[in-house]
């Protein structure tokens, strides 16, 4: 049986997947990103893991950006545990959320593109101040490859310290919680509320 690994939640969970992703790096909508997270692993210790664009997402022709927080252990390469993509396809529950929520709140796949504020993993969920603030001084950067750009959705906390500086380059933005475990278990309307939220940009931006 054929998966089909862009419409399928956690289809990263196999090589062939990864390998058709990795496969499309340099396509034309997506080439400009590939090159940028090829520049930020050369200016960072070896000890960052810096993971590829979705391109199944929009690339650079993304009317929308979602900024989430810092990548999580399934967008690294090493260890053969995860993809090497920040990605909705990616084999845990918060990316499996992103998918369901994307698609409930009707927001094209080719219309926007998926980031973190933090751009690289080092092997911790944790976030310092100086992570956060080397993340947050590559959003211009980010932001002039994409010409397309109507909205940022800041997604959680940590991201949400970004809005002043968006706000800054003349963008409109959105808040929306993390679409964490924790978030549904601790409180629940906050969890129901995202498609919502993001719906809600994508009318915003349209």
């Amino acid at each position: 049986m054929t998966i089909d690994y862009k419409n399928t939640p956690r289809s990263l969970r196999t090589r062939e997947a990864i390998a058709d992703r990795v496969a499309k790096i340099n396509e034309p909508h997506v080439m400009e990103l590939t090159n940028y997270v090829t520049q930020l692993r050369g200016r960072f210790p070896p000890k960052w893991e810096f993971p590829d664009f979705d391109p199944y997402d929009g690339g650079q022709n993304a009317e929308l950006l979602f900024l989430m927080e810092k990548p999580g252990p399934m967008t690294s390469a090493n260890g053969g545990v995860g993809s090497g993509f920040v990605s909705r396809n990616n084999d845990d529950p918060t990316a499996a959320a992103i998918f369901e929520f994307m698609v409930k709140a009707g927001i094209p796949r080719e219309g926007m593109v998926l980031w973190n504020t933090v751009p690289g993993w080092n092997g911790s969920i944790a976030m310092d101040q100086e992570e956060r603030r080397e993340g947050r001084a590559e959003i211009p950067t980010l932001i002039s490859l994409l010409p397309k750009l109507k909205g940022v959705v800041l997604v959680g906390p940590q991201a949400q310290q970004a809005e002043k500086q968006i706000l800054e380059l003349n963008l409109p933005v959105f808040l929306s919680s993390h679409p964490s475990p924790k978030i549904r278990s601790i409180n629940r309307d906050l969890w129901d509320a995202i498609p919502l939220r993001w719906a809600s940009a994508f009318d915003a931006i349209g």
